[in-house]
């Protein structure tokens, strides 16, 4: 569930350092944004941050980006920010629709879905992240041996999801329907607030990497 609308909170990201506010003028040049070569990875939905702040915490030679649509929930981001200081990392506050408008043609070098929106009734599955569709979107933007990597605790969408990995052309790499008691795919697993919220209730994760 989302969270309230929380008063002023567009304002604060507009003022925050942390935000990019114009995405769109960075498009090809986000090396900018972050002053070094490093690679760049995103994450879309990325929530409250947790993961991605861990992400760029473990990996300071590389550089993240979170993507969220959610005022309300990228102004709790934004507070965790403040208090590490990670280097590495930025937010937007963007539809991930218009992610080809954002980063050129093999400018990330992998992508993170985490515990996206289902979208359960069947005329919104193209709004699903791991739909064909944005599937598509992806491909213009990761670099040649770019990869996606998805997980969900909701076994509707993780169907869903691996059946439009070959209609779109991506072929699976890894895949798990119980991500936590596989020691393979689980190594090296850095949990979402979402993921220790429902694998503490007894409900498996399951994940996927794929690739072009």
């Amino acid at each position: 569930m989302r969270l309230r609308n929380v008063p002023g909170s567009r304002e604060v990201i507009a003022e925050s350092k942390f935000t990019v506010t114009e995405p769109e003028k960075y498009k090809g040049k986000w090396k900018e944004v972050f002053g070094d070569d490093k690679p760049i990875r995103i994450e879309i939905g990325m929530g409250k941050g947790r993961f991605i702040m861990d992400m760029a915490e473990l990996n300071p030679d590389i550089n993240y980006i979170g993507i969220e649509k959610y005022s309300s929930v990228l102004v709790r981001a934004i507070q965790k920010e403040e208090e590490r200081q990670l280097p590495n990392v930025c937010f937007i506050r963007m539809d991930a629709e218009t992610i080809t408008e954002v980063f050129e043609k093999g400018e990330v070098d992998r992508i993170y879905l985490n515990f996206s929106d289902p979208w359960p009734k069947d005329r919104h599955a193209k709004r699903r992240l791991p739909s064909r569709e944005f599937l598509r979107r992806y491909d213009e933007i990761l670099k040649k041996d770019g990869v996606v990597e998805f997980k969900t605790d909701n076994t509707d969408l993780f169907a869903f999801a691996l059946e439009e990995v070959e209609p779109a052309g991506w072929k699976l790499d890894a895949v798990t329907h119980d991500l936590h008691n596989d020691s393979k795919m689980n190594e090296g697993n850095v949990m979402t607030e979402y993921e220790e919220k429902f694998s503490s209730k007894g409900n498996p994760i399951c994940k996927y990497i794929i690739s072009r």
